[in-house]
């Protein structure tokens, strides 16, 4: 099979259909090898009847449909496992995304050889205040941290080869920093593709302000783990060891004035009166719960396990 249309959704009952038909006319006519995955990611109006209708009428279309809402990052994952495609694209379900990006998306890892191809969202219909600007300041923090040279993170029409999916883990609320997670594995064949942005026709977005906040959290947290995740010990032993030292030479020089003093006859204060002691001691204690905090990440580390992380009630008849 050529190609894999990924497609997370919550609540698109009204463009699911026009969205299948536009991107079977696009793979139809470029003769490619397809499947459309939608899922459904615990929508409340009739988005799984209008996936199971599809799937009935077109066996190409498989549908999975979460318990309840866990987030676009859990769907992805669903999605990836399901996925079957040498080429894996993934789109939202709210017609912003353009379906005739796809054969040039499929040129550029099956003949360039990439790895990843990110769309570029370069003409945006967003409100420019609570969409176009954070997202303009978003992009640059995470260029800046990750090292990625992309443009557009958040857009949800990429491209991946098959291999690249099938070895991450997009997890919480990773789904944007998937070229991150791809680099971080070892795939460096990532670049980006203008794409055409379309203005939302039906219903309402679903992110607010708040995922930029979300979002600025998660980049902390992966660029924590690209670096320390497989030995948290190198930073927080590093760090503990660090204070400790500070802390119990702050602790000696303090004794050594004091004895210093006494033998001389000099003017002296007791040790618990002098504010050094407890800074120093306040350090070193601090020391000590970073070591322990390094020692307890590389035994967690050691004795995790993996876990369900979202619940699957039910799969259309073809997967």
């Amino acid at each position: 099979m050529q190609i894999s249309v990924v497609i997370p959704l919550l609540n698109e009952e009204q463009s699911l259909a026009e969205l299948y038909n536009w991107i079977a006319k696009v793979l139809r006519s470029n003769s490619f090898s397809y499947e459309i995955i939608f899922i459904d990611d615990g929508s409340t109006d009739g988005s799984w009847k209008t996936i199971e209708s599809l799937s009935e009428a077109d066996d190409r279309v498989k549908g999975i449909r979460f318990n309840r809402n866990y987030g676009k990052s859990q769907a992805l994952h669903a999605g990836f496992i399901e996925a079957q495609g040498d080429v894996i694209i993934t789109m939202d379900a709210d017609l912003q995304d353009n379906p005739d990006e796809i054969p040039e998306l499929y040129a550029l890892i099956k003949e360039q050889k990439y790895d990843l191809v990110s769309g570029w969202k370069k003409k945006r219909y967003d409100n420019v205040i609570t969409k176009n600007l954070p997202s303009k300041l978003f992009n640059a923090a995470a260029r800046k941290t990750s090292g990625v040279k992309l443009n557009d993170f958040n857009c949800g029409l990429k491209a991946y080869r098959k291999e690249v999916i099938k070895n991450i883990d997009v997890y919480g609320e990773m789904h944007r920093y998937i070229p991150v997670l791809a680099k971080n594995a070892g795939f460096n064949k990532i670049t980006e593709k203008e794409v055409k942005h379309q203005v939302r026709k039906y219903g309402k977005t679903k992110f607010g302000a708040s995922r930029f906040i979300n979002g600025f959290l998660d980049l902390i947290s992966i660029w924590f783990l690209s670096k320390f995740g497989r030995r948290p010990m190198h930073l927080f032993g590093a760090l503990g060891v660090l204070m400790f030292i500070i802390g119990f030479i702050s602790a000696f020089l303090i004794g050594v004035s004091k004895l210093y003093k006494l033998y001389h006859g000099l003017p002296n204060v007791l040790v618990t009166q002098n504010p050094w002691f407890y800074i120093s001691l306040a350090v070193m204690i601090i020391g000590t719960q970073f070591f322990l905090a390094g020692f307890l990440g590389e035994l967690i580390l050691r004795s995790k396990r993996e876990k369900e992380r979202y619940l699957i009630r039910k799969t259309t008849s073809n997967i």
